[in-house]
């Protein structure tokens, strides 16, 4: 709903303008589904000026700052939360729990 909300509020900023797709961003640690939330937004958007809107999920890797390594790195898994590269535990997410809208497209 808050991605409903928030596209809605932006469609009547620009007049109105039909919203093609919305563009998310979310991590594996956000604590939502992809495929939920495709199914919540397809329910959501029922009835309203966005139900031809395609959802576009990017998911976002989760990557820690190694401490050894001095940079930002993937990690093994979701359940090893250490450096790729030097096996460096960490608790240090820099990305992974994004849940955000990072765009519009919006019909010419």
């Amino acid at each position: 709903m808050g991605i409903l909300e928030l596209t809605e509020e932006e469609s009547e900023k620009r007049g109105g303008v039909h919203v093609d797709a919305i563009h998310v961003r979310l991590g594996p640690l956000s604590g939502v589904v992809k495929e939920a939330l495709l199914s919540a937004w397809q329910l959501a958007s029922e009835q309203t000026e966005f139900e031809s809107s395609r959802l576009v999920i990017e998911e976002v890797p989760i990557a820690i700052y190694c401490s050894n390594c001095q940079t930002e790195r993937p990690v093994r898994s979701i359940q090893q939360m250490c450096c790729v590269e030097c096996d460096t535990p960490s608790s240090d997410v820099m990305h992974g729990r994004e849940l955000l809208v990072s765009g519009l497209e919006l019909a010419e």
